[in-house]
């Protein structure tokens, strides 16, 4: 008896041996997890939808080096701004919350503006660092610095882009047509802005490019930034592409906005004037980027986005005289409620993961970007990420209609739901005049488009459809806590 419980005993052992040597076999041969992509997000500055080849046969502007990268991965044509202008868009982006949640007592910032983030608030700068990505960002920042306006330049930068997630940073504070024009890198500006100039007029209006005056850093020209900028970025991909974490980079491009200062090798490229050449030399800094992703040997481990913060700043005037339609078939301009205000191009290559040439018609915002990359690459947001974001799958073949909301320059509010646009207010709330319309006595002053009927916003239909507009604004109140 005592022999056969010894042999069952041994059998028992020599099996458990043998089962826990498969599962070590069986452990080594199955490949790790894959390793999180590097990030590089573009961000052009006004650029529109119908700019891009890729996304408008009929643009006259040739984008050789941004089509490369569409024909390499997926195009998505239903994307918006949280805003029709700058600030207020940057901020919804990289917090993933709406701008109007805030205290900003104005649409745009300047480029002494104190800060408009609160420190603390989870970017996907900080998101990503946590996560253990170098966290990079170089061009227009137009998010506030420090905590006094205005900014005193003379000292350290506080409760900026390295207070806020991102490991470096360079660049200018605001928009490139603004003063003070300096260059930041990190924390400290590389030269005080003391030189002083005089404002310029527009290009529309024969000047040389239009900015205003004040103060510049003497070792800088406007011409310099977008050049340095793509410099930056170059080099930084040459440097981290070999490290072992992955890196985010940032890139908020100062064009196409104002000034139009094409290089010499751009003007008279495009069909579009100084505008149309400016955005020449944005392709062709995106296709120096993607190349220098080609020469370190990461491209194929890179997922690379590029996008706008708003339409282009494109009146009908322009696209009578130069036959160009900046913002395609959309109605109005930068600034603008309309679709021409805030449909922005939408670009994503991951090699592996997504279709080379494809397109994609799911509804996202730019709100949305922290929590879609953060369903996509698989990790968990912290508490308090992206309150008004929500995650998007851009291959989805259906998606249940959710509302997204965009406000204008001047602060005219739109909530889009389904095929359904309500605009609370008349006019364009923009700079397509007039901005604002009081309605006739008696009629809705709201506006309601039917986008799949009626994608160019060309037919008000709210007086035909009242339980649509109540539907509409019930939610907008909801989503806004009027309610």
């Amino acid at each position: 008896m005592s022999e056969a419980l010894t042999q069952g005993h041994i059998g028992i052992i020599l099996g458990a041996m043998f089962i826990l040597t498969l599962l070590c076999m069986l452990s080594q041969s199955v490949d790790p997890p894959p390793a999180r992509p590097s990030i590089v997000l573009i961000l052009a500055d006004d650029l529109g939808v119908g700019d891009l080849g890729a996304c408008n046969a009929g643009s006259r502007i040739p984008t050789p080096h941004i089509d490369h990268i569409a024909s390499e991965g997926l195009q998505c044509t239903d994307v918006h701004s949280a805003s029709a202008v700058c600030s207020p868009s940057r901020y919804a982006m990289l917090t993933g919350q709406y701008a109007w949640r805030t205290p900003m007592k104005k649409w745009v910032l300047g480029a002494e503006s104190k800060a408009l983030i609160p420190m603390g608030t989870p970017t996907l700068a900080s998101v990503l660092q946590e996560l253990g990505y170098t966290t990079l960002g170089v061009g227009k920042w137009h998010l506030g610095l420090g905590d006094h306006d205005p900014v005193d330049w003379s000292k350290p930068i506080t409760h900026g882009p390295c207070d806020l997630g991102f490991t470096h940073w360079q660049g200018i504070p605001a928009s490139l047509d603004m003063a003070p024009v300096t260059w930041i890198v990190d924390r400290e500006v590389e030269s005080q802005p003391t030189k002083a100039i005089k404002g310029s007029a527009h290009r529309r209006n024969g000047g040389g490019g239009y900015w205003r005056g004040g103060k510049i850093a003497p070792d800088l020209g406007h011409a310099d930034i977008l050049p340095r900028t793509i410099d930056t970025a170059c080099a930084w991909i040459n440097e981290y592409a070999s490290a072992d974490a992955p890196f985010f980079l940032y890139v908020p491009l100062s064009a196409p906005h104002t000034p139009w200062l094409p290089s010499e090798d751009s003007q008279g490229v495009s069909k579009a004037g100084w505008y149309g050449d400016f955005v020449v030399d944005v392709d062709r800094g995106i296709g120096r980027i993607d190349r220098a992703l080609q020469d370190a040997g990461v491209a194929q481990e890179t997922m690379i986005i590029i996008t706008s913060d708003n339409g282009a700043h494109w009146p009908e005037a322009d696209v009578t005289r130069f036959g160009h339609v900046a913002n395609g078939r959309w109605r109005g301009q930068k600034a603008d409620i309309h679709e021409g205000g805030h449909r922005v191009p939408f670009i994503v290559r991951w090699p592996g993961h997504l279709p080379c040439g494809g397109l994609s018609d799911v509804p996202l915002s730019l709100v949305d970007l922290m929590p879609t990359l953060s369903q996509a690459l698989a990790f968990d947001l912290p508490p308090g990420a992206s309150p008004d974001g929500q995650p998007v799958n851009l291959l989805a073949t259906s998606w249940d209609d959710r509302p997204i909301v965009h406000h204008s320059g001047d602060g005219m509010f739109a909530l889009r739901l389904g095929r359904w646009k309500l605009i609370e207010g008349l006019g364009s709330g923009g700079f397509t005049k007039p901005k604002r319309v009081e309605p006739p006595e008696g009629a809705l002053a709201v506006q309601l488009y039917d986008l799949e009927l009626d994608p160019s916003e060309t037919r008000n239909v709210a007086a035909g459809h009242p339980d649509v507009v109540a539907r509409l604004q019930r939610e907008l109140d909801r989503i806004r806590g009027d309610d």
